[in-house]
């Protein structure tokens, strides 16, 4: 199999206009910039359709929700439509408060979606609110909510509930004609008729704020690079390749502490390993160190 993403990235240089919270918009702006794309942080309502005009994707993450961003979301997305680009989807937090469900609801429902990308908690809170008639229902324990903007200990990906979070996010992806990058341990990332799981990463990922966040800008990024929206593989390869530079940078953090035991490494570097791992990351390393399978029912 050839995989030239990284090739096409840095020759094309799709630029990315990402709707993301402020906790992260560094990580996902400089992660896309690793990768060769461009990135562009706006938000504001009266300009938001201005910018998705000159670029190649759109990210809509819902992590530092306010009221007044929803409809530029809207806008934006919409305007993403009209020119027929990728549109990622982040419903960070869903289930966590009756006002994010219920807009990241809204949101879902006013736009079309390319690839919903998050956690099991928060793709099957989305699925609920998206079933339920009028205004989502106030969060219970019961329901496997969030914790907090993590995915619930319910809900978290184990070799004995894979298979069923697998079929769920078939489901979900094939009722709503998109593509679902369910993320976990194990990655699942479906259209609904094609499934590939994607094995690579390292726990230290959750260690840091913003390893999601930030593969919502690579996966647009590889998407807009892939032209016509990009395919269920490429969002697959995307979740592979910060898996897969995650590896990496557990590698350097290990050669660090043997290096200066004094002075050791840890989550701060983690993070710029995973930075410095993209930037560097070649189509043959991509290749040669990605852990991707189909799956059949």
């Amino acid at each position: 199999m050839d995989i030239e993403i990284m090739g096409e990235i840095r020759r094309k240089r799709p630029l990315i206009h990402c709707i993301t919270n402020y906790v992260t918009a560094n990580d996902v702006a400089n992660i896309i910039l690793a990768a060769g794309g461009c990135a562009v942080m706006a938000d504001g309502e009266r300009e938001v359709e201005d910018i998705v005009s000159i670029s190649q994707g759109l990210v809509i993450n819902m992590g530092t929700l306010k009221e007044g961003t929803i409809p530029a979301m809207i806008k934006a997305g919409k305007r993403a439509n009209e020119l027929g680009i990728p549109v990622v989807f982040d419903p960070v937090g869903a289930g966590a408060s009756r006002f994010r469900t219920e807009a990241c609801k809204r949101v879902f429902e006013q736009i079309k979606v390319s690839l919903a990308r998050g956690n099991a908690s928060e793709i099957k809170a989305l699925a609920k609110a998206l079933e339920e008639n009028g205004r989502p229902q106030a969060p219970t324990p019961e329901a496997g909510r969030t914790k907090g903007v993590d995915v619930s200990e319910k809900d978290r990906l184990t070799e004995e509930n894979l298979q069923k979070n697998i079929i769920f996010a078939e489901d979900f992806a094939k009722r709503h004609g998109i593509m679902c990058l369910m993320t976990g341990n194990t990655d699942i990332a479906t259209d609904g008729d094609r499934t590939f799981l994607a094995e690579n990463g390292t726990p230290m990922m959750a260690g840091i704020t913003g390893a999601g966040c930030m593969l919502d800008g690579l996966a647009a990024l590889f998407l807009a690079a892939q032209g016509h929206g990009g395919d269920v593989f490429t969002a697959a390869l995307a979740a592979a390749a910060e898996g897969y530079c995650g590896q990496r940078a557990e590698e350097r953090i290990r050669e660090q502490r043997r290096l200066f035991p004094a002075y050791p490494a840890g989550t701060g570097s983690f993070r710029t390993f995973l930075i410095d791992g993209i930037s560097c990351l070649t189509d043959e390393e991509l290749k040669e160190g990605m852990k991707i399978e189909a799956w059949k029912r």
